[in-house]
């Protein structure tokens, strides 16, 4: 008897024997109208956005088409966004869209960066937030904010982690499982009385 026990109890467990998650891409569109930067990153003037994408989904490209003004004696090279989890200490990345336009004014940048060919994609936590801190390379005291975005658009490419759905068969061998589980419990609460004549 022992051994069917064995079987059965593995039959139940073989049917909730599930995949635990799979990577679907997904893109975010995030409007960067407005978007401030005052000073060097983690300045609590900074503007900050922060989206829900899911548990330790892994941000793969960025592609960005956007307008930013520089307020004089700050650069455009000194606009930067970065992109990380909640825990600003861990993995993420840094964009620079005027990285070599050393003057103020206004200008518009376009372009995309396949971070997973850099070796540069990251995860966010499992609590799925991606946070985006519109930060200066360098803090020109002589202005406060240093540079605005004037409009346009990141787009985020990730892979979105989502719980695997069970096929229809998946299904019934699982309940049948916990049946014969049911069954082989209850048969064997019962108990045989002898009587002795």
């Amino acid at each position: 008897m022992g051994k069917t026990i064995r079987y059965v109890i593995a039959a139940a467990l073989l049917g909730t024997t599930l995949p635990v998650s799979q990577a679907e891409a997904a893109t975010l569109v995030v409007d960067v109208t407005g978007a401030q930067s005052y000073g060097m990153f983690a300045n609590d003037q900074n503007t900050v956005q922060t989206f829900n994408i899911g548990g330790l989904s892994r941000i793969t490209a960025i592609a960005f088409d956007v307008t930013i003004t520089a307020f004089s004696p700050s650069f455009l090279s000194e606009a930067s966004v970065a992109l990380t989890g909640s825990d600003t200490d861990g993995d993420g990345v840094s964009l620079n869209p005027g990285l070599d336009d050393r003057r103020p004014g206004t200008a518009r940048y376009f372009g995309a960066v396949n971070l997973t060919g850099l070796g540069l994609d990251f995860a966010v936590g499992t609590d799925g937030i991606l946070r985006l801190e519109y930060f200066e390379d360098f803090n020109d005291t002589l202005v406060s904010p240093d540079a605005q975005w004037v409009g346009g658009t990141l787009t985020v490419t990730y892979d979105e982690v989502t719980a695997a759905i069970p096929e229809p068969a998946t299904w019934m061998m699982m309940f049948a499982g916990f049946a014969m589980v049911g069954g082989a419990a209850r048969y064997r609460r019962r108990t045989t009385r002898v009587r002795y004549a």
